[in-house]
Parts: C-alpha cells; sequence; structure tokens
C-alpha cells in the first residue's frame, strides 16, 4: 500500500492514463469509464460511493490513489444577493468563488490559483503571493459547490462560468483547459463552451496557443490602457508582453477561431477615462471585431485609484459607440458590500 502522500490524486489522470494505470492493476480497461462516470457525473469523493465496482477494486483504488475534494468555507451574501465563498484547497491555501445572479443569467466566477504573480495595481489579489497552480479538479469543484449555492439561495442552476476570479488563468493553462473538458464533455458536466468564458491580463503566448487549440470558449482580454505608458504603469505583464504582442496574439486568436473577443477595461479617474483614452481603445479594439465591457473600479484597502464618476463612464460609452460603432456594455459592480466585485477578491474574512 502506498503512503498517503504517494497516492495520485485520480481527478489529475487524463482517461488514457486512468486506464494505463487500472490495466496494471490487472483490470480491464472500461473500469476507467466506470470511475470517471462516478467523479465527473456525479461528484464522487469516495472510492466507497461507486458501488457498482467489486470490493477487490475499490480496495486497490483506496490504496493506490486519493479522491479529494473541496469544501466551502465562509460564504457571505451581499445585499444584491451575489454570493462570495471560500474554498479551503490546503492549510492556509484559500481562494474565493463568487456567484453573480442577473435577471438572466445565474454566473459563477472562479479561481485558477491560490494567488497571483501579475501584481497589476489596481487589483486586491495582486497584493497576494502566488502560492499554488490549481488542478483540474479543484476548479470543478468550485462550479459544483457554486451550483449548489445557486440552488440554495436563487432556486436556479448556473448558466455561464467566467474564469475571473483569483489568479491568471493562462499561467497555468493546462489544469485550465482540463477543467473546460471537464465542465463541458461526458463524463462531466455537459456545458455548452459558448457559455463559458476565460479571462487573461494578457499572456500573448498562450492567447495564440488557444487559437492553435482551437478552444471553443470565450476569450476576455483584461486591457485597461490601450498605450504602453499607461499599461505598463497599471500591469507589470505588459513590460513583458506589450500592446503590438498583444495584438498580433489576439489577431491569431480569432482567425483560429472565428471567436470574438472581449476587451476588458476598468475605468480609472483621471488616469484611463478622457476622450483620448477611449480613442486609444478604439484604435487598439478595431483589430478584430470584438465587445468592450467597461468596469467599475472597485475600492480595495488602500488603492491609489478612484471610481470614474458616472457621467464620464457614460461620455466615454457613448463615444466609442458614436464615433466607432463598438459594441460596449458597462458592467456594474456587484457584491462590492462584501469585496466580491471585480478585483476584490483577497481571501479577507
Amino acid at each position: 500500500m502506498k503512503a498517503p502522500s504517494d497516492r495520485t490524486d485520480i481527478r489529475t489522470l487524463s482517461s488514457e492514463k486512468l486506464a494505463t494505470e487500472l490495466k496494471a492493476l490487472g483490470e480491464p480497461a472500461f473500469r476507467s469509464r466506470q470511475i470517471e462516470s462516478w467523479i465527473w457525473d456525479k461528484g464522487a469523493y469516495s472510492f466507497e460511493q461507486m458501488t457498482n465496482l467489486g470490493d477487490g477494486l475499490r480496495e486497490k483504488l483506496n490504496e493506490n490513489f486519493a479522491l479529494s475534494r473541496v469544501e466551502i468555507g465562509e460564504t457571505q451574501v451581499s445585499q444584491d444577493g451575489t454570493v462570495k465563498c471560500s474554498f479551503e484547497i490546503a492549510a492556509n491555501q484559500v481562494v474565493e468563488g463568487v456567484l453573480i445572479p442577473t435577471s438572466k443569467r445565474m454566473t459563477a466566477c472562479i479561481s485558477s490559483q491560490v494567488g497571483c504573480s501579475l501584481a497589476c495595481a489596481f487589483c486586491a489579489t495582486g497584493r497576494l503571493k502566488l502560492l499554488k497552480n490549481l488542478t483540474g479538479g479543484e476548479i470543478v469543484d468550485q462550479v459544483r459547490r457554486l451550483a449548489e449555492l445557486a440552488q440554495e439561495h436563487h432556486g436556479k442552476g448556473l448558466s455561464n462560468i467566467v474564469y475571473m476570479g483569483m489568479g491568471e488563468p493562462l499561467l497555468n493553462y493546462r489544469s485550465v483547459m482540463e477543467s473546460i473538458d471537464r465542465i463541458t464533455g461526458t463524463p462531466g458536466l455537459g456545458m455548452s463552451p459558448s457559455r463559458i468564458t476565460v479571462s487573461t491580463a494578457g499572456i500573448a503566448k498562450m492567447i495564440r496557443r488557444m487559437g492553435d487549440d482551437e478552444t471553443r470558449v470565450n476569450l476576455a482580454i483584461s486591457l485597461h490602457a490601450a498605450t504602453d505608458e499607461k499599461r505598463d504603469k497599471i500591469m507589470a505583464i505588459n513590460e513583458t508582453n506589450n500592446l503590438d504582442a498583444l495584438r498580433d496574439a489576439v489577431q491569431h486568436f480569432y482567425t483560429q477561431t472565428n471567436t470574438r473577443p472581449t476587451f476588458e477595461y476598468v475605468l480609472l479617474r483621471d488616469f484611463n477615462d478622457s476622450v483620448e483614452d477611449a480613442r486609444a481603445l478604439a484604435r487598439f479594439a478595431q483589430c478584430v471585431p470584438c465587445k468592450i465591457n467597461l468596469i467599475e473600479y472597485n475600492p480595495i484597502d488602500g488603492g491609489q485609484f478612484h471610481r470614474s464618476d458616472a457621467d464620464t463612464t457614460d461620455d466615454f460609452k457613448f463615444y466609442l459607440e458614436d464615433h466607432f460603432n463598438m459594441i460596449v456594455n458597462v458592467r456594474r459592480s456587484r457584491g462590492e458590500d462584501i469585496d466580491a466585485a471585480c478585483g476584490q477578491l483577497a481571501g479577507k474574512s
């Protein structure tokens, strides 16, 4: 029997690898399909639950593999119905997920890393150290738990999933794509890829890879400034992934997938919210057919920025629409009173 620390988390194995491991244990390959159905269709969290497997096989699984499950820790409910919860991944390693209800959607905002290495100036998560890349199973668990909260608090299932929580998804590419396969596949949750959005700060190499892999999910790029001079000041990633590289990568992604990306742009008072800034954003965003999401800045403790006022936000939006015929939406803050809004996730109680 393997020591607990030596047992592989069975959820990290591909279908092919699991079949190979079972063969080495003297079991037929078709058992892998049964086991995967228990894990990914039914959400089993122990081998004892797999009642259509014989006692001998379940004993072998217990001796050789681990089967963990991420559980909800603390839960907070906002005045607007937004629900934020913590997930303890390991000792002193916590991520947060958010359930965002609207009249048309029930969206789960999930995390891909414990902490973040990018240190964007306007984001609370960026102040944390990167401690761990989540596994595909740990990401899927967030979706399952938030789906349970959706039923508990709102009596509805999930309609959308956004990888916009803690961490940079494209710096954990393999696990993120594994989780998407499980969320959209069979065995799995069977959700349409068109209901899933991966948000990135702009890792050009990995955006190109998404195109090469013909990824079917939606892509959102956290742009937030449309000149290198300004973007360098608020997003350190721009120093190694500048706007020229990002433009080329986004064009490649669109050519390969025919999927229209979304550019996310947080409006920071007197920094990036002028007509000149809007013009720069339009020039950059016209590189591909796209949508623009203007985001209300959400305050963080000791932050140096402030939210643009309503008139400035409206003027910015109308300028893009009237002068450049762009599709522009303003994303209003949700869950701000419980630090659940964009840029506020930092593992605080």
